[in-house]
């Protein structure tokens, strides 16, 4: 009777499995309302002589059925938000499309060789505001280029050639510091070129402004006038070349002067933490708490129990900021994140802890309050004694040993634990951007938990719908997915790209920059090495030795082939984080990590547009 109730559960299990997989693949949902307006907006504003958008049937229910629309492309097809829209040289007519404002993840946008007209809007910041590509090129547009143009900062390419553009180039555009294409050849425009100061300015030559006698400055002819200019400053820095002279003089004993006291402080503050002497005056400051046991804290409290954050309490730093270890008179540990570079305001930075304040999970460091004094910004966590698996995994000292298998393997299963959770079931869904072997900790268990969750939005005040979605300087060295370096942007798959590469980290002891096994003429990094030895077919010798011919070569490789996957040039065939747990909790079954997981469909079904899979419910409540 036992064994037949066994052969039911797991059969019963088995068809749960196989209907959720199904689920996954095949589930029918409304597409992302924003988006679907977006193009509607688009269809019915633009002429289609030629009938070529006629895939655009809205009367499509399923699942990413915008995403298989002529020239669409999208994030993810259960995801449904527009990536790019590619319309070139479809006979399209009328005006640049305003409805565009509503596809508001959009980082491409191609509307080349049509028949467009009339002006581009002032404000072209609040259609292609992430926009990292813009083709307009080879339509009848007219007007004066739109100065708010120079506010789309992502822009790595501007194409506005083979228009009826009027007026001087906006000068303003040599902000656009990532521009690496600029082309407004054969228009009607006037004036001095902008000067563009970035990295891909030597591919911005005469070219670009081809066909349009009236432009000069830069790479053409100089602009009437800055031959006088030139000669008067000649005349000008000869006159002023004796009192500079004097001037360096008494600048260098001065030099040496400031020197002797620079060196004086040092001597009497090797920290040299300025910022901390600075706040001294608001230590009486209370920490804004979420957790009741230490809700009564003041900063005064952190001040000492960090020794005014000496350099000695630094327990972790990365590119969010500076993790300090606070011992409280009571002899409780926390551990005290000083924030690097935020430039949200008092409130703003209030609203985002309050709501990062309610992330709860397992796999989650716990945030238990912060603290907004003059331009520092502090957050409290519960203090984690195993350090980060970077250090576990890296140990420094000839004496330390190795991190057992089952060890990586638990801390495998559960971070992806709780990078999926954040990907697919927390309310808003978060993507962490900054995803290393550093920013996952260790509780007294060994027990992963994931830090800066939430953070890449406190390093940067653009915000898009997507919670973190927006691009920046992000991201360790060695983890960053290779779409990001072209399109400046932080997706979900970029993220899974990071954690597999933390999974080779894990298989192969490695480190993501420097590889100790690979031969001396190496000069690649981790991803580099796997790649090459699956070439040659010698995957096994990337294993860390310590776990060879141990009893579980098997589970390893697995691991290791997973980890392959999710490091795949192309983003598209990456698996999602949701999937990527899946595979690591089959193989960590045995060891009863997820004994009290359940993957289940949510029972609420009233509001269709928020269904989506639980990827983790723990029982008794927890997560």
């Amino acid at each position: 009777m036992a064994r037949v109730q066994t052969m039911t559960t797991l059969n019963t299990r088995m068809i749960i499995s196989i209907c959720v997989w199904i689920l996954i693949s095949s589930s029918y949902s409304d597409a992302v309302q924003s988006d679907i307006d977006c193009l509607k907006s688009i269809k019915q504003s633009l002429q289609d002589p030629e009938n070529l958008l006629s895939s655009w049937d809205f009367n499509n229910n399923t699942e990413g059925f915008i995403c298989r629309f002529t020239g669409i492309e999208c994030w993810h097809p259960d995801e449904s938000k527009v990536l790019n829209i590619r319309l070139s040289d479809m006979g399209l007519k009328g005006r640049f499309p305003v409805g565009l404002k509503n596809c508001t993840s959009l980082t491409g946008l191609d509307l080349s060789s049509n028949k467009l007209d009339g002006p581009l809007p002032s404000n072209m910041t609040d259609y292609v505001r992430f926009v990292t590509s813009l083709d307009l090129s080879s339509n009848n547009l007219s007007g004066e280029i739109p100065a708010s143009i120079s506010n789309c900062s992502f822009l790595n390419i501007l194409r506005l050639n083979n228009n009826q553009f009027t007026g001087q180039i906006p000068y303003d555009l040599s902000k656009l510091d990532r521009i690496k294409e600029f082309d407004v050849a054969y228009n009607r425009l006037t004036g001095q070129v902008p000067y563009f100061s970035g990295n891909g300015t030597a591919t911005i030559g005469a070219d670009s402004y081809t066909g349009n006698p009236g432009l000069c400055g830069g790479p053409l002819p100089a602009c009437e006038g800055a031959t006088k200019k030139t000669h008067m400053g000649v005349i000008i820095g000869a006159a002023i070349g004796g009192a500079t002279l004097a001037a360096l003089v008494v600048g260098v004993g001065m030099m040496f002067f400031m020197r002797k006291v620079v060196r004086k402080k040092k001597e009497e503050d090797p920290d040299q933490n300025k910022w901390a002497r600075s706040i001294k005056g608001t230590k009486k400051i209370k920490l804004s708490m979420f957790d009741n046991p230490v809700s009564k804290m003041r900063l005064s409290d952190l001040m000492k129990a960090t020794n005014s954050f000496s350099k000695e309490n630094i327990i972790g730093s990365g590119r969010t900021g500076s993790l300090y270890k606070a011992t409280l008179e009571d002899g409780t540990s926390l551990m005290i994140k000083r924030l690097h570079d935020t430039q949200h305001s008092e409130k703003e930075f209030a609203s985002e802890m309050a709501t990062l304040g309610n992330v709860k999970h397992r796999n989650l460091v716990p945030l238990l309050g912060f603290c907004v004094t003059k331009q520092e910004r502090f957050l409290v966590y519960k203090y984690m004694p195993n350090g980060t698996l970077h250090d576990n995994l890296h140990p420094v000292g000839d004496n330390a040993s190795p991190m057992e298998w089952w060890v990586r393997l638990k801390v495998a299963v559960g971070a992806a634990k709780g990078f999926a959770w954040l990907h697919h079931n927390c309310n808003p869904r978060i993507l962490h951007r900054n995803i290393s072997s550093k920013c996952i900790l260790l509780d007294q268990e060994f027990e992963p938990k994931i830090s800066d969750f939430g953070l890449a939005r406190l390093m940067n005040p653009v915000d898009t719908h997507l919670s973190t979605f927006v691009n920046g300087e992000f991201g360790d060295i060695g983890y960053v997915a290779p779409e990001y370096a072209r399109t400046l942007v932080a997706t979900p798959k970029g993220d899974v790209y990071s954690f597999g590469v933390v999974l080779l980290e894990i298989v192969t002891g490695e480190k993501p920059t420097h590889v100790s096994k690979a031969p001396e003429t190496f000069k690649g990094n981790l991803v580099e090495w796997i790649s090459d030895l699956s070439a040659e077919s010698k995957l096994h010798d990337s294993i860390d030795e310590s776990l060879v011919a141990k009893g579980y070569d098997s589970e390893v490789f697995q691991v290791l082939k997973i980890a392959c996957s999710c490091v795949l040039p192309a983003h598209k065939e990456r698996p999602t984080m949701f999937e990527v747990y899946q595979f690591l909790r089959a193989i960590g079954e045995k060891y009863n990590f997820t004994t009290d997981d359940e993957i289940l469909m949510p029972t609420d079904t009233g509001d269709a547009g928020d269904i989506e899979l639980i990827v983790a419910r723990e029982v008794k409540g927890k997560k």
